[in-house]
């Protein structure tokens, strides 16, 4: 059959963007489908009150989770995906985040550190990934914390340009936010744009893909995607790339409407592992105004909570403060408080269950996650918290936290892992799903261990190495 492209992509996060581009590097034709638009460049991306306040932005659909309450997801529909509001921590997992560990319920990656390692360089280099020297209230900070010697502070790599140390908005507004300037590598700007100009290629925009074709009589072969409002394209090759809550729906999906569900034994794990980090804000509040602008250049580990880290948040001032508390807390209150506070984003390996799972329920998405699950990673997750705090306390600084709960969704991972068994994952070391001949998967819906760190730069590194897998595949 004569194809329309030679690949389709969807989802323009980074790990479809990085897939793309890697097959169109290679003179492929490929589509990418996103269901979002282009977001606005007039600077709304920086407001305080539209994107933190209003919400303007980011998802609005509402989901239940496994009691049936509703909640609405911190996900984002646009061009880019979240990586256009991600805080651009670009960290590299460590070589034994590659390996089970099963005390912390943590599964086994199929491959190894050093099958992922070229392409975390190919990253890195392709976002432009760098160092920035630490302002002085943090350096104080540093020194403060590290001073007992449990504490160690390291660089934190930023795919940030160094042209916004002089623009001082967007460094006050890079963390949450999407860059106007540019100054902040994203998969659109890094990757996509490149996609975009090259012969053969193309980024539909406000295209939301529903469902699959196959071959007649043969559902293990997909012939192309379907999208709402009856727009319908075709490729040899699908990639899946809508984040780890939504490509687990598509492809229940289409499981259940071909009856594979009943067949393949990877059907019964797409959804299930569903990971997204424990994760705590933590602000801490002294006496006198802090003045750092970026911030988040630095990130503390401890040996004692070898699945945690701390890293710094960007900007804080009263006025995103004050989208964060009561709207009856005056705004002078708010004002010094958030002129006073520093804070801080404490993340701990969530490990994996079955149980934790990403399913369509009758109404609508469903995201059952429950910590009580993931004993050990409740446990260090406590610990770490209570152990920065006194570290902070002991530089004279009061400190409060929040646990992010079910909408802090920013790490989404899991709920597609990959293994070579497939009555345990559902896609090989190669990204394929288990079963079908021509679907790949290319988000972080694949990872089986989150890490202790952001998980962008690894999903950047997949995508590069499955797009190079794919590309000496047979063209249209």
């Amino acid at each position: 059959m004569n194809h329309d492209f030679d690949a389709i992509v969807i989802g323009s996060g980074a790990g479809g963007s990085a897939t793309a581009y890697q097959l169109a590097r290679h003179g492929k034709r490929v589509l990418v489908l996103e269901k979002g638009g282009r977001l606005p460049r007039d600077g709304s991306t920086l407001d305080v009150r539209q994107v933190f306040g209003e919400g303007r932005f980011g998802n609005k659909q509402i989901w239940r989770d496994g009691r049936g309450e509703v909640f609405t997801p911190g996900e984002f529909y646009n061009l880019g995906g979240k990586t256009k509001w991600y805080g651009a921590a670009l960290l590299r997992f460590m070589p034994h985040e590659f390996k089970a560990d099963a005390a912390h319920q943590c599964l086994p990656w199929p491959i190894g550190y050093d099958v992922l390692a070229p392409w975390y360089d190919e990253a890195e280099r392709l976002l432009g990934v760098r160092h920035f020297e630490h302002e002085a209230d943090l350096r104080r900070l540093i020194a403060g914390i590290t001073a007992q010697g449990d504490w160690r502070a390291e660089s934190l790599p930023l795919g940030l340009r160094p042209a916004i140390i002089s623009d001082l908005r967007e460094a006050k507004h890079f963390d949450g936010f999407a860059s106007v300037a540019g100054h902040k590598a994203d998969a659109e700007r890094s990757l996509l744009e490149s996609v975009t100009t090259t012969p053969g290629c193309a980024v539909k925009l406000n295209y939301k893909a529903i469902g699959f074709s196959h071959a007649d009589g043969d559902p293990a072969t997909l012939t192309g995607v379907n999208c709402l409002g009856g727009a319908h394209f075709t490729a040899p090759t699908i990639i899946l790339a809508a984040g780890a809550m939504s490509s687990p729906r598509l492809l229940q999906a289409y499981f259940s409407h071909t009856g594979l569900e009943a067949t393949l034994p990877s059907a019964r794990q797409a959804g299930a592992h569903f990971k997204m980090h424990v994760n705590s804000a933590l602000l801490a509040f002294a006496p006198r105004k802090f003045r750092d602008a970026l911030r988040k250049t630095a990130i503390f580990f401890n040996d004692a909570f070898p699945h945690s880290s701390v890293q710094p948040l960007g900007w804080l001032d009263g006025e995103i403060l004050a989208t964060q508390l009561p709207g009856f807390v005056p705004g002078f209150v708010t004002k010094a408080l958030g002129a006073r506070a520093y804070g801080f984003f404490v993340t701990t390996e969530d490990g994996s269950t079955p149980d934790n799972r990403i399913t369509e329920g009758t109404d609508g998405p469903v995201m059952d996650y429950d910590l009580a699950r993931l004993g050990p990673a409740r446990t260090e997750h406590r610990a770490v918290l209570r152990a920065f705090k006194r570290a902070l306390l002991r530089r004279g600084l009061l400190s409060a936290a929040r646990h992010m709960g079910p909408a802090g969704t920013a790490h989404a991972l899991g709920s597609l892992v990959m293994g070579d068994d497939p009555a345990h994952s559902v896609v090989d070391a190669h990204g394929r799903v288990h079963g079908l001949r021509n679907l790949y998967v290319a988000d972080g819906s694949v990872l089986p261990r989150s890490s202790r760190v952001n998980p962008a730069l690894t999903i950047y590194a997949w995508g590069l190495r499955l797009g190079e897998h794919l590309a000496p595949e047979n063209s249209a």
